[in-house]
């Protein structure tokens, strides 16, 4: 059985309804660019909204299914 590049294992997370950050990208799937993945999946059709989230002075996006 072929394994599944990261690209398809995030595909996979977000279709599932499941939000992702930068930082949960790349310690679970070792994506450093995780906005150029997200602009893929939208030109593949994947409706995903983005929302900024601030935290501890820091701010971050979080995507999700829409």
């Amino acid at each position: 059985m072929k394994k599944k590049s990261a690209n398809q294992r995030l595909k996979d997370w977000v279709l599932a309804g499941k939000s992702i950050t930068p930082l949960q990208a790349l310690n679970k799937f070792g994506i450093l660019r995780l906005s150029a993945r997200i602009l893929d999946m939208r030109n593949e059709g994947v409706d995903i909204t983005t929302t900024i989230v601030k935290r501890n002075g820091k701010q971050f996006a979080k995507y999700q299914l829409a």
